[in-house]
C-alpha cells in the first residue's frame, strides 16, 4: 500500500511504502489509542461497544474494561493515572493506578457538559479537552438533549480538584464540533480541529491556558469520494501535525503546508505514537487498529517519561495465547541456487475489489497485510540472488467444463464464474506480473502440487527449499505447505506475504495449520536470509 507524498519532506517522516500492520480487528468503532511507557502496551476504546482493550506486542489484544460509559479519548497524566472522556456521563474521569475512578468535571456554569471527546495534558499538569455533542447521539453515546448551547474547548488547571468546574479557554461560538487537539513541542501553540467545519485552527496558548490569536491552519479536509474527517490529531517532535482525514492521515508541517497522506484501508479516527522509541504510529480506524513505523517520534508529553516511583510490570507469561502470531524473527541463511519462491493465486478475482470473491473480505485483508507490496519486495530480492520464482495460477476454461462440484470451493468457482482464462479476473494483480526468467504453472486445485508442473520445475532445478507465498493463507498456501513437507521440501511461509478472507482465519492457519509443516516467519526475515 503506497502512501502519498505531496512534498519531499514527507519521505523524511514516512517511507513511501511503509507497511500498515493490522494489530486487531472486529470491533465496532475504535478510538483513543494510548501507549503505556512502562507496561509497553497500547490501550484503545471501542465507543459503541463501551469497551476498553489492551494490545501487548507478542501477546495480542485483550479486553480490560466493560462497560466504560462509552469512553472516547484518553491520555495519561505525569503519574500515569488514566484520563478518559466519557460520552454517556458527559464527564472527564481519572482512573488511578489502583483502579479508583474519580470524576474530575461534569458541568460548566451549572449546566452539564455536552460530551468530552479528546484530551491532552500540558507539562505543568493542566488538562485540556474538547466538548462536541457526539456523545448525545445514538451509537456513539446516549441520545439526549444538550444543556450547554455551544461547543468549546476547556481546561482543568493545575491543582484542579474533582468536581470543580473547568475553565472555558476558547470562544464560545467559534466551533461547530471541536474534536481533536494537540500541543506543539514547545507548548506555546495548540491546534484544534473542527469536524463539521473540516478545518484546523492554530492558537497561541497563554500561561493561563487561554487560547488566543486564532487562525485557520488548514481547511477543506473533506472529499466526497473518500471517507474520513478531521477527528484525532497529534504533533511530532518537530511540530508537524498529523490529522485523520479522507483516505487515512494527512500530515502538515508547522506552517500548515500539506506534506502527504498515510493511506489506510479503513477510515481513521484517532492516532498516537508508541513503542519504546515512540516512533510507531498507532491508528484507530473504524473496526480495526493499525500500526505504521515512522522516521520520527511523537512530541514529548509528560507521561512519556514517568516518575521513578511508577512500578515496572511483571514479566509476560512464557507462552503467548493461541490467537497471537507465532513467528520466527530470524531464519538460517538460504542458499539461492537451492531455493524457489511460489507466488500463488495472487489474481484479481481472488483478492481485488471488483473480483469474483471480493465480498469474502479478501481485498481488505490483502491490504491490511500489505501482501502485494511484500511479494513484490520479496520477489525482487529473490530474482537478484538467483532464486527460482514461480507464479502459480488457478485457471479454468470458459464455462468451467468438467470442474467437479463436490466441494464448496469448486462450487464457488463455477457459481461466481471466477478465474476464467482470458478474463480480467484470472490475471495477476498489478505489480506481480511475471518478469524475466519467472516460471508459470496453472492448476485447477487448491494445492499448487496437483494438476501442475510445479514438482517437475523444482526437481529439474535442484530446489529443495520453497518460500511459499500467496492467497488464501488457510487454503492454497496451507495445502501447498502440507503437501510440500510430505514430499521432503523445506517449506518457508512469510506470514505477511500471505492473506485470506479475515484475520481470524489467517491467524488460525499460521498458528496451528502450518507450525508443524513449515518455518513461519516474515518477509524481512526471508530477505535477510537471502542476503
Amino acid at each position: 500500500m503506497g502512501h502519498i507524498a505531496t512534498d519531499p519532506k514527507f519521505l523524511s517522516l514516512i517511507e513511501e511504502h511503509a507497511p500498515v500492520h493490522q494489530i486487531g480487528t472486529g470491533y465496532i468503532f475504535t478510538e483513543g489509542p494510548l501507549w503505556h511507557p512502562v507496561e509497553q502496551s497500547l490501550i484503545f476504546s471501542d465507543i459503541p461497544g463501551s469497551t476498553r482493550r489492551k494490545y501487548v506486542p507478542g501477546q495480542g489484544v485483550s479486553e480490560i474494561q466493560k462497560p466504560t460509559n462509552k469512553g472516547n479519548g484518553m491520555t495519561y497524566d505525569a503519574d500515569l493515572n488514566l484520563l478518559v472522556c466519557e460520552h454517556t456521563t458527559s464527564s472527564v474521569a481519572r482512573f488511578r493506578r489502583d483502579g479508583t475512578r474519580e470524576v474530575l468535571a461534569t458541568h460548566f456554569e451549572g449546566r452539564e457538559l455536552n460530551s468530552p471527546n479528546d484530551i491532552i495534558v500540558r507539562r505543568d499538569g493542566a488538562i485540556f479537552f474538547t466538548d462536541p455533542t457526539y456523545g448525545r447521539m445514538d451509537h456513539f453515546g446516549t441520545k439526549r438533549p444538550t444543556q450547554m448551547g455551544f461547543q468549546g474547548v476547556y481546561m482543568l488547571p493545575p491543582g484542579h480538584q474533582p468536581g470543580q468546574e473547568p475553565v472555558l479557554v476558547s470562544d464560545r461560538y467559534m466551533f461547530t464540533q471541536p474534536n481533536g487537539l494537540c500541543l506543539s513541542p514547545c507548548e506555546k501553540f495548540m491546534w484544534v480541529n473542527d469536524t463539521d467545519q473540516a478545518n484546523i485552527r492554530m492558537f497561541d496558548v497563554g500561561e493561563d491556558g487561554m487560547l488566543r490569536n486564532a487562525r485557520i491552519f488548514a481547511s477543506g479536509i473533506i472529499e466526497p469520494l473518500r471517507k474520513g474527517v478531521p477527528d484525532g490529531m497529534k504533533s511530532d517532535k518537530d511540530g508537524n501535525v498529523y490529522v485523520t482525514a479522507p483516505g487515512g492521515v494527512w500530515v502538515y508541517d508547522f506552517h500548515g503546508m500539506k506534506l502527504g497522506e498515510i493511506i489506510l484501508p479503513e477510515m481513521a479516527a484517532n492516532l498516537h505514537w508508541g513503542d519504546s522509541d515512540w516512533s510507531t504510529l498507532y491508528i484507530c480506524a473504524e473496526t480495526s487498529v493499525y500500526a505504521v513505523s515512522t522516521k520520527t517520534q511523537g512530541h514529548a508529553e509528560a507521561f512519556m517519561h514517568p516518575k521513578a516511583d511508577v512500578p515496572t510490570p511483571k514479566a509476560p507469561p512464557p507462552s503467548a495465547p493461541a490467537h497471537i502470531l507465532q513467528l520466527k524473527d530470524t531464519i538460517a541463511r538460504l542458499e539461492p541456487s537451492k531455493t524457489a519462491m511460489i507466488i500463488q493465486d495472487l489474481q484479481n478475482d481472488v483478492m481485488i475489489e471488483g473480483g469474483a470473491f471480493a465480498e469474502t473480505g479478501s481485498p481488505l485483508h490483502a491490504r491490511t497485510q500489505n501482501v502485494v507490496a511484500n511479494n513484490i519486495r520479496l520477489a525482487n530480492a529473490a530474482r537478484a540472488k538467483g532464486v527460482m520464482v514461480i507464479h502459480v495460477w488457478m485457471v479454468c476454461e470458459p464455462g468451467h467444463p468438467h470442474l467437479a462440484q463436490h466441494a464448496a470451493l469448486m462450487q464457488g468457482l463455477k457459481g461466481e464464474n471466477a478465474l476464467v482464462r482470458g478474463t480480467w479476473g484470472v490475471e495477476p494483480v498489478k505489480g506481480l506480473e511475471p518478469q524475466g526468467a519467472d516460471l508459470i504453472v496453472e492448476k485447477m486445485s487448491m494445492s499448487a502440487w496437483e494438476t501442475s508442473r510445479l514438482e517437475a520445475y523444482l526437481h529439474h532445478g535442484g530446489r529443495d527449499t520453497i518460500i511459499n507465498c500467496g492467497s488464501w493463507t488457510n487454503m492454497s498456501v496451507e495445502h501447498t505447505a502440507r503437501t510440500g513437507a510430505d514430499k521432503g521440501f523445506h517449506m518457508i511461509v512469510p506470514e505477511d506475504a500471505c492473506s485470506t478472507m479475515n484475520e481470524d482465519w489467517h491467524r488460525a492457519s499460521i498458528n496451528f495449520g502450518m507450525q508443524n509443516v513449515a518455518t513461519v516467519t516474515t518477509t524481512d526475515a526471508v530477505i535477510t536470509a537471502l542476503a
